[in-house]
């Protein structure tokens, strides 16, 4: 689910949440070196509308493809429920 969009002076900053963790996207960081579609195609869809399927597999899977990104252009941040 597409949480919260943003523009900044460098691009978009998108946010994409499944209630367990957010990926950040910042367009102007992004150095399309494919590692986040290659490695996991079911949540990263450059062809798809939003590009990011948050639902597309399991968090612990999100975090780690995430933290293969070479620019840092995705980021993430673990969501704590609510009480």
């Amino acid at each position: 689910m597409l949480r919260f969009s943003m523009e900044s002076a460098s691009g978009p900053i998108r946010e994409y949440s499944n209630g367990e963790v957010t990926v950040i996207w910042e367009a102007s960081k992004c150095t399309h070196s494919t590692n986040c579609w290659k490695g996991l195609p079911r949540v990263f869809n450059p062809r798809s509308r939003p590009w990011v399927n948050i639902e597309g597999a399991g968090t612990e899977a999100i975090i780690a493809q995430v933290s293969k990104c070479p620019s840092g252009a995705l980021t993430y941040r673990r969501e704590t429920p609510a009480e």
